[in-house]
């Protein structure tokens, strides 16, 4: 599995600890900025990050801000993205196995380290179950497609 990773300086922090966590796995991972504490826009990183899932380069993502709110919105701009804001290993196993998200934002003002670490394990280790639920991922995309024209 390959992971496309990025933050703004809200999520910086948290970042470089889910990196660290990836490292200790053996799970490949591309990290899409930012570098640093210093004040920067969350969209950038958020689209970057989608973007490279897209391009199916990497099987997913994960992004963080403050909240994880702001980078979500942005991933989600991206056509095929499903990018899913969680706080608990319920919604992290719940966001793969229902709505096939294939990035997970997270908040490092909202949540600690060791809640963060455990929601990526549950989130990558998860998979889609498919079933009536691919007829409803299905419906997202043709939500995508209606208002791209």
């Amino acid at each position: 599995m390959k992971i496309a990773i990025g933050s703004d300086h809200g999520g910086y922090n948290l970042k470089d600890v889910i990196m660290k966590h990836l490292e200790k796995k053996g799970i490949e991972y591309e990290d899409f900025g930012t570098n640093g504490s210093e004040s920067v826009d969350y969209p950038e990183f958020g689209m970057k990050v989608a973007e490279a899932v897209k391009s199916k380069k990497f099987d997913r993502g994960i992004v963080c801000c403050g909240t994880g709110i702001g980078i979500s919105i942005s991933a989600n701009k991206v056509p095929g993205i499903r990018c899913a804001v969680v706080t608990d290993t319920f919604s992290a196993e719940m966001s793969r196995a229902h709505n096939n998200a294939n990035v997970l934002a997270l908040g490092e003002r909202v949540i600690g380290q060791g809640l963060a670490l455990k929601i990526v394990d549950v989130w990558l280790e998860a998979e889609f179950e498919g079933g009536r639920h691919e007829r409803r991922v299905g419906k997202i995309s043709d939500i995508e497609v209606k208002y791209s024209k």
